[in-house]
């Protein structure tokens, strides 16, 4: 069985990121989408949030399952047998940004990342600038699940009634 690892925060979990994951699904028996935690963010979202909400936006496709990790991905690639990693990309910037990444997780367990190019309607789709839009009282359920809008929504409100801003 051939197995990938599509990992990312997911904070949240895009229209771009389920478009991926199904692409990835065509090219491999499994795809094991890695919620991970980046010790750089502050995410709006918790991490097993992020968990049941991609579960649940991916539950119809087969051969799809969500975990969450916190160490390094090199090990959830052996604990798990994959056999790549999958990354999307949207641009040039994420190139610049995912080379170096694919360079030190295949120093550290020998898997090859494979690169999906994002589909053009949805480049312009990323998880920070979902949070800005909603942040700002823009539409977002265009941008990600329903279920996604709806948490992304709750999670605002919130930490606004905290007298945070959700950054």
């Amino acid at each position: 069985m051939r197995i990938a690892v599509c990992p990312g925060s997911f904070d949240p979990l895009t229209l771009g990121h389920v478009d991926v994951v199904r692409r990835a699904r065509a090219l491999f028996d499994e795809v094991v989408v890695a919620v991970a935690h980046n010790s750089t963010k502050q995410p709006l979202l918790t991490a097993d949030e992020r968990v049941a909400l991609a579960a649940e936006a991916l539950a119809g496709v087969d051969g799809v399952r969500v975990v969450g990790t916190r160490g390094l991905l090199a090990d959830l690639v052996r604990d798990v047998g994959a056999v790549a990693l999958v990354k999307g990309l949207r641009g040039g910037a994420d190139v610049d940004a995912e080379v170096p990444m694919a360079l030190m997780n295949r120093h550290l367990s020998g898997v090859e990342t494979v690169f999906v190019l994002g589909d053009p309607a949805l480049a312009h789709i990323a998880s920070s600038l979902v949070k800005d839009v909603a942040r700002h009282g823009g539409r977002i359920d265009d941008l990600v699940p329903a279920p996604v809008a709806a948490a992304v929504h709750r999670a605002l409100d919130a930490r606004a009634r905290q007298g945070g801003d959700g950054r």
